[in-house]
């Protein structure tokens, strides 16, 4: 804020060199410089180590790093830009060239001193692990995981009604975020705001710290481009049939036949506590990231491996960050984004010719309805991959403008977008998913005078006009709260024997409260009383507020 009260937009700094090599290492070094400890945080998340200075609460995530192969994938992927794509490859390098300048600077203060946090050796593909490891749970794995539990407890059907992934197969909307950064901490955004300058290209944008190029969005002189993730289905998990042999590990493919797993051990160190061995195992379907050769409960496997597209392919995507800082019309975007892979979303582009783009990026593999719900069976043929979707194919239109081609890509590959007004929150304004609560609502009788008052309150606001407020809030989450302590709901609640990254995503209240349009539209809900659950819920929301609610509570 200006002397003056007006507000002033904050400087973005301006980086400039004499071209992108040099730039990419002085864009690493003011990184380092600058966000040092999150940088360093980062790369200890990626190679699973940050349980060495974060303790135990942090071992579950590093040992789901370890067994998914993370760090070993960015290697794999950074080896194979370096002979598809050197001169990326390069600019890579400088980039960590220059964090590795910085991180001294950026790490200093306070509590330089506690273990981990001093500055470490940044490799040339420590970047890809970075934006392997930001990004792995939100492909929609996770999600397979609950639905997995919905038809174990509740039967196949009931998949639909609690997981949504009958109405939308390929995407799955997170409820919340279940991995948090945990070094945007101490006044450091997730984001970072950039100028990139050098004779080749000068473009302003945002930035993913740990990542060279501007990943997120880029405005140059005559177009200007950004990315919007969604979660788009690209991973598989697959149950896993195991055995232990003189010479390691089987696991039982899909041709009847026992194959040979890879198999070793890696020490994760724990502040405070002894060293834990982690087993890690990979079949030919992908790394183990739950279960082994043991975990076998009454004849159903528990062994869980994970198949994703990095790890498939040996490709992070890197290739299309120096062709869009080289774009200069929305064609140049486009063509760009041939090389995109992680994550996937959404990219809108326009330029100063007037040509306009919106197409999906990223890779997500073509393979059977049944991968796309829940865990299949590693053992059972059909459920392989077979390529990748294109997002163009002859599945989006193509109209001529302004001398470009403007496409839309959201016809025949199920993938979800957030709506122009607002995303998921801006659905629920305009009454798309609250309508049902309110029509329950609407039927209740008998309610005392605060409670009855709250009723007329909440159905007599416009959603278009009046969007929900702290009232309708507090009935939502009060009818979500005693929905998941009915006893029809009890297997679902109970903690499932997965290691504990994964249980933010199987918790029962915000899974019921993701799905609370379909189960008060549902005809029946395994003998729950919505109506009785209404009804305590609206009594004790108006309790809770203490006061007249058509009055100002929104």
């Amino acid at each position: 804020m200006r002397s003056d009260g007006q507000y002033r937009a904050p400087a973005v700094p301006l980086l400039r060199a004499e071209g992108p090599v040099e730039l990419a290492h002085a864009q690493g070094r003011f990184t380092a410089r600058h966000r040092g400890r999150q940088l360093e945080l980062r790369r200890h998340r990626a190679q699973g180590t940050s349980a060495a200075f974060l303790g135990p609460d942090a071992l579950s995530w590093d040992r789901f790093a370890r067994r998914a192969r993370l760090s070993d994938t960015a290697r794999r992927c950074f080896t194979a830009l370096e002979e598809r794509d050197p001169e990326t490859a390069a600019w890579v390098r400088a980039y960590v060239t220059g964090v590795n300048e910085g991180l001294a600077e950026g790490t200093a203060g306070p509590e330089s001193g506690r273990a981990g946090l001093a500055p470490g050796r940044w490799e040339p593909w420590t970047p890809l692990a970075v934006r392997l490891s930001l990004h792995v749970l939100d492909a929609g794995f996770p999600a397979k995981l609950w639905r997995g539990q919905v038809a174990g407890q509740l039967g196949a059907e009931a998949v639909a009604l609690f997981g949504g992934g009958g109405e939308r197969p390929y995407t799955d909307e997170r409820p919340y975020t279940v991995v948090p950064d945990a070094g945007a901490g101490a006044g450091a955004g997730a984001a970072q705001y950039l100028r990139l300058s050098c004779p080749e290209f000068d473009v302003v944008g945002s930035a993913e710290p740990g990542v060279p190029g501007l990943v997120r969005s880029g405005r140059a002189g005559t177009v200007a481009w950004t990315f919007t993730p969604f979660t788009a289905d690209r991973q598989d998990l697959y149950h896993e049939r195991l055995r232990r042999t003189g010479a390691g590990v089987e696991a039982l493919g899909p041709d009847g036949r026992w194959h040979r797993a890879a198999r070793h051990t890696e020490l994760v160190r724990v502040a405070g506590e002894q060293t834990v061995e982690t087993e890690v195992i990979e079949t030919d379907r992908g790394p183990l990231i739950a279960g082994g050769p043991e975990g076998l409960v009454d004849g159903t496997p528990v062994a869980l491996s994970l198949r994703y597209p990095a790890r498939v392919t040996a490709d992070l995507g890197f290739g299309a960050l120096l062709p869009l800082l080289r774009a200069r019309r929305v064609a140049d975007v486009d063509r760009a984004l041939a090389a995109w892979t992680e994550p996937v979303g959404v990219v809108r582009a326009t330029d100063t010719e007037g040509g306009t783009l919106r197409r999906g990026a990223g890779r997500v593999p073509v393979r059977a309805d049944a991968n796309l719900l829940r865990p299949v069976r590693a053992w059972r043929p059909g459920h392989a991959w077979h390529g990748w979707r294109d997002w163009h194919g002859g599945h989006g239109r193509s109209d001529s403008h302004g001398g470009h081609g403007r496409r839309d890509s959201h016809g025949g590959h199920g993938w979800w977008e957030p709506s122009e007004a607002g995303g998921v929150d801006g659905a629920l304004a305009v009454g798309t998913e609250d309508r049902p609560l309110l029509d329950r609502l609407a039927a209740l009788d008998g309610l005392t005078p605060g409670a009855a008052a709250l009723r007329d309150r909440l159905l007599g606001r416009d959603p278009r006009e009046d969007p929900p407020g702290d009232a309708y809030t507090a009935l939502r989450s009060a009818v979500v709260r005693r929905l998941a302590a009915e006893p029809a709901f009890a297997a679902l609640a109970a903690p499932p024997a997965y290691p504990e990254v994964f249980q933010p995503h199987l918790a029962l209240a915000p899974r019921l409260a993701h799905a609370l349009g379909r189960l008060l539209r549902a005809e029946t809900l395994y003998g729950v009383d919505r109506t009785a659950v209404l009804r305590a819920a609206v009594e004790e929301t108006a309790a809770a507020l203490g006061r007249p609610v058509g009055q100002g509570d929104a």
